[in-house]
């Protein structure tokens, strides 16, 4: 169960409707994950949509680049559904299964490309430490360049604020899905 309410279209209001249409209309073709929580904000639905297309679909990565670094932030951020969703994209584009099972465990495939070892120890790195080492910095930005470094960052960094409000609002998996991995039990005091 979620902890807040996640409104339907028809219990939306005007602004909320508008986003949930323009979602609908683009590239995702669907409202799910934390954006079903955000809309409780419109604004800040609608910032969040398109700052996730633009980094989804307008980078300078390929899409398999941006699902191993996706995936290695759902993973290392501990989010089944984001785990879910895009183990699911990154099937659909061609990702290897012994690939996705290689980054659930957070081990690196010793069959990445170049390019694709890149990625994953930049997005693990800086998932895990929340900065990289200069080595894999240099690494990264030698073989990217500028622009992508910069939007590598941004990737997993947008995708860790995804897996927190998937997490924090615990927006539920579709039903009949188990997860991949269990959670660590809450441990906040109540």
């Amino acid at each position: 169960m979620p902890r807040i309410t996640l409104p339907s279209p028809d219990q939306m209001n005007e602004e909320q409707l508008k986003v949930f249409n323009k979602m609908i209309a683009g590239p995702r073709g669907k409202v799910q994950g934390p954006i079903r929580a955000a809309i409780h904000n419109a604004e800040l639905a609608d910032r969040w949509q398109a700052l996730g297309a633009l980094l989804r679909y307008n980078t300078s990565l390929t899409p398999r680049l941006s699902e191993i670094a996706i995936l290695v932030t759902a993973r290392s951020s501990q989010s089944p559904f984001e785990w879910y969703a895009h183990r699911i994209e990154a099937e659909k584009i061609g990702l290897e299964k012994h690939i996705i099972e290689s980054i659930l465990t957070l081990n690196k495939s010793p069959s990445l490309a170049k390019e694709e070892a890149l990625v994953f120890d930049f997005a693990l790195e800086l998932c895990q430490t929340k900065s990289v080492s200069n080595s894999t910095y240099k690494n990264a930005l030698d073989h990217f360049g500028d622009k992508t470094i910069v939007e590598l960052t941004a990737l997993v960094g947008y995708y860790t604020m995804v897996a927190m409000t998937l997490n924090a609002h615990e927006i539920p998996l579709p039903e009949g899905i188990e997860p991949a991995f269990l959670l660590p039990q809450h441990t906040l005091a109540s």
